[in-house]
């Protein structure tokens, strides 16, 4: 009977014990699990939220350098269109200029020659040859 009431003691205490030891646990481990959730869900969300900013950002400079290499591309067109029509411009201005030096040129020949032709013939009449 003393045997039976020791090992029963020694259950009881064993139990005790575990149950102590349970709590102990629980008490200790389960704040340190809810820290440690915490701090996960809170590096978790740093990290989506940086992501999401970056995303952004990298979005916003994309867009401005394409607006920017778009408004550079158009100006440069431009300019050279207004570069094109100044030459053509130029051009017809030269094309006009010599035109009317050809005519100068023309009307001068049709006058030397004109002249030419009525001295002679007045030269071949005063001078007395009669005949052309």
């Amino acid at each position: 009977m003393l045997v039976v009431a020791a090992v029963a003691t020694t259950t009881d205490v064993a139990a005790a014990a575990t149950t102590d030891v349970a709590a102990l646990v629980v008490a200790v481990v389960a704040p340190a699990a809810a820290a440690v959730v915490v701090v996960v869900v809170v590096v978790v969300v740093v990290v989506v939220v940086v992501v999401v900013v970056v995303v952004v950002v990298v979005i916003v400079v994309v867009v401005v350098v394409v607006v920017v290499v778009i408004v550079v591309v158009v100006s440069v067109v431009e300019v050279v269109i207004v570069v094109v029509v100044e030459v053509v411009v130029v051009v017809e201005v030269v094309v006009v200029v010599v035109a009317e030096v050809v005519v100068v040129v023309v009307v001068v020949v049709v006058v030397v020659v004109v002249v030419v032709v009525v001295v002679v013939v007045v030269v071949k009449v005063v001078v007395g040859d009669g005949g052309l």
